[in-house]
């Protein structure tokens, strides 16, 4: 009796801790879409995912100026945080993407990011023993270019912070003052950067365009508008602090750097090509003024990446 005893806790020990390990099952778009993200399955040599490049411990952005994709390819542009999203648009630096699913499916195309054909990666997953039953029994079909877009996006739309010290009214001195300039004519930062996310989905041109050592021409390759020229989609700045560097071309490694451009483009490039009329004069900032907009930017980490932006 005590053999057979024991030997009933064990089993039961072992139901227990294996059904506590046990990973949560996957009901949901957003769910697959999770695990879509951090699979390499969707690149050409399945050594990348989504997440390669947004990096979860850096607020869903890179560490890179430019990102590295498949076999160590570099990129085109810096790749921005994917957090705080949902309800934006359109998307990329140049906003070609009207919509967040048909966003995800780009870089796993682009040949200087995961370079996979889509349709090589719908019949991968259709394919696969995981993943086509989880497409047949949330979307109710087998695997397609639609419904994997829609799970991606489905995704980075939980991927939402609202815990900063800004949130919480929980300021510094120092960071009140660069919120008060922030929202300041004298800035006029919150012209481009407002709303609950600091960004108002626009392009801007900020100087970074000269065409001869910046050469990107931004939103103009996609729409040839001549009033594109050099513009930029203006990006969010939740968590910016740990989102490093900046810039579409990442050519700015610190939050300061920043400052000290907007403070006076013309230091850094001296002939712009179509500048926005906002940047044309310097601002003439003070030292304190400057690292009192930066302990402002500083204040929109949440708090769960505040030791990243120490």
């Amino acid at each position: 009796m005590k053999k057979w005893w024991l030997l009933g806790s064990i089993v039961c020990i072992c139901f227990t801790v294996i059904g506590f390990n046990a990973p949560a099952p996957i009901l949901t778009k957003a769910q697959l879409g999770k695990k879509l993200f951090f699979d390499p399955i969707l690149s050409e040599n399945q050594t990348i995912s989504c997440a390669s490049c947004h990096i979860p411990q850096y607020a869903f952005a890179d560490t890179l100026a430019i990102s590295l994709g498949v076999n160590g390819t570099p990129g085109s542009r810096n790749a921005p945080s994917v957090m705080n999203v949902k309800g934006h648009g359109p998307f990329f630096w140049d906003g070609r993407a009207a919509s967040l699913a048909v966003q995800a499916l780009m870089p796993i195309e682009n040949p200087v990011e995961m370079n996979l054909p889509i349709d090589q990666a719908v019949q991968r997953l259709k394919t696969h023993k995981v993943y086509a039953p989880l497409f047949r029994s949330i979307f109710k079909q087998m695997p397609s270019a639609q419904n994997l877009g829609e799970a991606l996006a489905a995704y980075q739309n939980t991927l939402e912070t609202d815990a900063s010290a800004f949130d919480l009214d929980q300021l510094s001195a120092s960071a009140e003052r660069g919120r008060r300039l922030f929202v300041s004519n004298k800035t006029k930062c919150f012209d481009c950067h407002n709303g609950p996310d600091f960004t108002n989905d626009d392009f801007k041109n900020i100087g970074l365009y000269d065409g001869i050592k910046l050469t990107d021409k931004g939103r103009f390759s996609i729409t040839k508008d001549s009033q594109d020229l050099g513009k930029f989609k203006t990006p969010g700045l939740r968590n910016v602090a740990v989102t490093g560097p900046y810039m579409h071309n990442g050519m700015f490694k610190t939050l300061e750097e920043v400052v000290d451009y907007y403070n006076n483009p013309y230091q850094f490039v001296p002939k712009p090509i179509n500048l926005d009329s906002t940047l044309l004069e310097p601002l003439q900032l003070t030292n304190q003024q400057k690292k009192d907009l930066v302990n402002f930017l500083k204040a929109l980490t949440d708090q769960q990446y505040l030791k990243k932006a120490q």
